[in-house]
């Protein structure tokens, strides 16, 4: 007895290749967007969210892709 196995064939568009790009590119921006908010925040607010000085700078000086 001779066995198929069948796949279903389901137009891709090319759409598995494209996600992990896009997958990052929201992460990239997701990066960027926090880090400008981030930059944004006085001392006080540092101090309520336990974030110092250096730790800020620290953070700020990485390229949105790290």
């Amino acid at each position: 007895m001779e066995r198929v196995l069948t796949r279903r064939l389901t137009p891709s568009f090319g759409l598995p290749s494209l996600r992990r790009p896009l997958q990052s590119l929201r992460l990239w921006q997701q990066r960027a967007r926090t880090r400008r908010q981030l930059a944004a925040l006085n001392d006080h607010q540092l101090a309520d969210i336990g974030i110092s000085q250096s730790e800020r700078m620290a953070e700020l000086e990485k390229p949105f892709w790290r």
